[in-house]
């Protein structure tokens, strides 16, 4: 049986207000958090092994799930150097949700393209802030909001999910400002190009380790839709 193993650390967060003042978007439908593999609709959390537990494991399937693997046909979609007109600085970092495409600014007119996963319906988002901090293989907290709406659903979820190949967050994270709002891996790289998460942007890890190296704390990010 596949499960996810939590950790134990406490979790803590303060108001929503305090939380996102630094930062103007528009709009956002609720807090930000991954949906990368795991996704509370199916999932359940297992209090006496303290873990978290896929549909497949519990015959639970009324809709495809991203734990189930790649599909046949998924082919992972390339970084490149393209041309790039936006008059940004170097080391900025724009994402197009549109496109679903996260350009690194180079300078002299040329980016480095990455794809993207994005906001599902309903979770998209815009605004301009800065890195605020970079963590590899980053412990994932589930915002209190969501696990009120889990809660609501007759299900639990733990407050704190350990770093490491399990982790919905996957291998590198960057954090956008005062926000809960990230830039991060996932461990279901088939799930790029798409539009799925609660806000969060999503490379594969292969990408989002790349990118990590590149991109500095206090770096410029501008995300449109």
């Amino acid at each position: 049986m596949d499960r996810i193993i939590i950790g134990h650390s406490l979790f803590r967060l303060g108001t929503r207000l305090a939380l996102t003042a630094a930062f103007a978007v528009a709009p956002v439908a609720a807090s930000a958090q991954t949906n990368s593999g795991y996704d509370p609709r199916s999932w359940a959390y297992d209090e006496a092994t303290n873990a978290v537990i896929p549909p497949s494991s519990l015959g639970e399937s009324d809709e495809p799930m991203e734990d189930e693997g790649p599909p046949p046909s998924w082919r992972p979609i390339p970084k490149q150097i393209v041309d790039f007109r936006d008059t940004q600085p170097p080391g900025s970092i724009v994402v197009n949700t549109g496109e679903r495409h996260l350009y690194y600014v180079l300078g002299n007119g040329k980016a480095l393209r990455y794809a993207i996963g994005v906001g599902k319906e309903g979770f998209e988002w815009a605004g301009r802030d800065r890195i605020s901090d970079k963590k590899e293989w980053p412990d994932w907290r589930p915002p209190r909001e969501m696990r009120s709406r889990v809660a609501a659903t007759g299900k639990s979820l733990p407050a704190h999910v350990a770093g490491g190949p399990n982790n919905p967050l996957g291998a590198r994270a960057l954090y956008i400002g005062n926000t809960l709002y990230r830039i991060h891996g996932t461990n279901q790289p088939w799930t790029v190009g798409k539009a799925n998460s609660s806000g969060c942007i999503r490379l594969t890890n292969e990408d989002v380790i790349d990118l990590y190296a590149r991109a500095r704390v206090g770096a410029q990010v501008i995300v449109r839709q």
